[in-house]
């Protein structure tokens, strides 16, 4: 088992950290997820004998990485998704792009028309209705963020990002389509000049997290620190 980092757990809900390269969800190709790693840590830490039940509210890219939360019960599941659905969870970025900003922050909203889905409760519907929500998601859809620049030295920026929805790739997508990609991914960038050297992350981050407990309503607040190796693009 991996060193899984907790960074909060009760009852109902557990957030871990999320290395850039692994997977959240398995993908059917038999290489280890996030999920195998956290229900391993709930077996030994509670003595489970057989499977251990864990919800997938929301998921990280593959080479992004970050703060992950994850349902242990059903009643954890049914009550982050209800967030999740009513946008009061709020999910902070950071990422270095490519060049610096025109502004000193700004909004993107505009219409994508791309598959794309909210984040929260797949995992609970049939193949019927996934396949529904497929074909709904096929329409144009609105995607929404708002971001700041924190620091740049003009060939690189660091923003913060607070996505205001959950679309397919979306601070991926809208950042390339500002002028500003993100360094390392080359899905969405056309720069040669990229000088991102680990070929399993991109420079996104998930940092922060703030939701509120499934029982008693209380709000939590989790946040991680920027990657080290960041340094050595903007100090």
């Amino acid at each position: 088992m991996s060193m899984l980092k907790v960074l909060y757990e009760d009852n109902h809900i557990i957030a871990v950290v999320k290395p850039a390269g692994l997977l959240t969800q398995g993908d059917g190709s038999g290489e280890r997820c996030l999920m195998d790693d956290v229900k391993d840590y709930l077996k030994e830490k509670y003595q489970k004998p057989g499977n251990v039940f864990l919800g997938l509210v929301h998921r990280l890219d593959k080479p992004v990485q970050g703060i992950v939360l994850f349902a242990k019960t059903s009643k954890g599941a049914s009550r982050l998704s209800e967030q999740f659905r009513n946008h009061t969870i709020q999910k902070t970025y950071h990422a270095i792009v490519a060049g610096k900003p025109k502004m000193a922050k700004g909004e993107i909203k505009e219409k994508i028309n791309k598959i794309s889905f909210f984040a929260e409760g797949f995992t609970e519907k049939s193949d019927e209705e996934l396949l529904a929500d497929i074909k709904k998601a096929t329409k144009t859809r609105t995607a929404e963020l708002s971001w700041e620049v924190i620091k740049s030295n003009e060939k690189y920026s660091l923003l913060k990002i607070l996505p205001k929805t959950g679309r397919f790739h979306q601070i991926r997508v809208q950042m390339s389509g500002m002028g500003n990609s993100i360094l390392g991914d080359k899905k969405y960038s056309e720069s040669k000049n990229d000088s991102w050297k680990d070929n399993k992350s991109i420079a996104l981050a998930a940092t922060a997290i703030e939701f509120k407990t499934a029982t008693n309503g209380e709000i939590i607040k989790l946040e991680i620190p920027l990657p080290e190796k960041w340094d050595a693009y903007v100090r």
